[in-house]
């Protein structure tokens, strides 16, 4: 059964940090991409950054550019992202999702919040 974990999530002030991790476990079919999702309260779920392992190509929504890194490591299924300068904006669930043969894998999500 394949299994996708997020962690890393919490509570930091603004212009603070955070580095969300997700692995994805179970799963023999070749990953090709991961991403990092979020939702906001009230809001729809939206893309962040994605990561194509083959490739070692990044992509960034404009929300994350500049202050967010997506990297991954294609041996372990795992990719990270690296958040600084977190605004009250960025307050959301932070879903992954995987990319393979079949339906895209989801986790259960993992919570930022940014508040004074």
């Amino acid at each position: 059964q394949v299994k996708v974990v997020e962690s890393g999530g919490g509570l930091v002030q603004p212009g603070g940090s955070l580095t969300l991790s997700c692995v994805v476990s179970g799963d023999d079919r070749t990953i090709t991409s991961m991403a990092w999702h979020r939702q906001a309260p009230g809001k729809q779920r939206e893309l962040v950054a994605y990561y194509i392992f083959s490739v070692a190509a990044t992509h960034y929504e404009e929300s994350a550019k500049g202050r967010f890194t997506i990297s991954g490591d294609g041996a372990r299924n795992m990719i990270t992202l690296q958040m600084n300068n977190l605004k009250p904006k960025d307050t959301a669930v932070y879903f992954c999702s995987a990319r393979r043969p079949g339906p895209d894998c989801w986790g259960q999500g993992t919570q930022v919040a940014v508040s004074s």
